[in-house]
């Protein structure tokens, strides 16, 4: 006769997948935009993966589409780490957005050097997120992300100009945040067709 093993132990040590309404799939991570979840076929951001938010500009909401992520994933104790972001952040932003600031780490790197300390961060396997703003990076250089985001099981995310949609990209992910009108708009997604529609601000701002 085979053991009894208690069903919740099992789910303890994560050896059964528990079902729950709109929940994302296994291997993703729920972005915190109920509208966002919906649209993507894993139901959140692909886990230890690149995710590409591409922007026609600075300052039109990019960092409010990550702050629910962030926060839960720092609340949890997990490491969030910015790579050389364009501006210095606002600490007081980021607090008010449920972000535990002493999880937050900022390193401060240019050109290949800020590439090279993304990768490395991404490998090491202890951080939750590792946050990047390449100007120029080519597909050799993405897809060394990509994989160090594989390996070191991290969520990756990299603030890329909006005239790089037109090149393609390794990333499992691929967003446009749009100004007029602001909106969301998925160009390529792992696991399933990009939606055709977009998603207004107001599903996610």
């Amino acid at each position: 006769m085979g053991a009894v093993i208690a069903l919740d132990a099992l789910l303890d040590q994560r050896r059964v997948w528990k079902a729950q309404h709109n929940a994302p799939l296994p291997g993703a991570q729920p972005t915190g935009h109920a509208a966002l979840d919906a649209a993507l076929p894993s139901g959140g951001w692909p886990e230890a993966a690149l995710s590409e938010i591409l922007l026609p500009s600075e300052g039109i909401g990019e960092l409010q589409l990550l702050w629910p992520t962030l926060a839960r994933l720092s609340a949890a104790g997990e490491r969030v780490v910015l790579v050389a972001p364009p501006h210095v952040p606002y600490p007081h932003a980021w607090q008010a957005a449920g972000v535990d600031l002493r999880q937050l780490m900022l390193i401060e790197a240019d050109g290949r050097d800020a590439l090279w300390a993304t990768e490395q961060c991404l490998r090491s396997g202890s951080c939750g997120a590792v946050l990047c703003w390449p100007q120029q990076a080519d597909d050799r250089a993405l897809r060394r992300l990509q994989v160090a985001a594989e390996t070191g099981q991290t969520l990756a995310f990299a603030y890329r100009p909006l005239r790089e949609a037109v090149n393609p990209s390794p990333a499992a992910l691929r967003l446009v945040l749009e100004a007029k009108p602001r909106q969301l708009r998925v160009l390529k997604c792992r696991g399933g067709l990009a939606p055709a529609q977009p998603i207004p601000a107001s599903a996610w701002s």
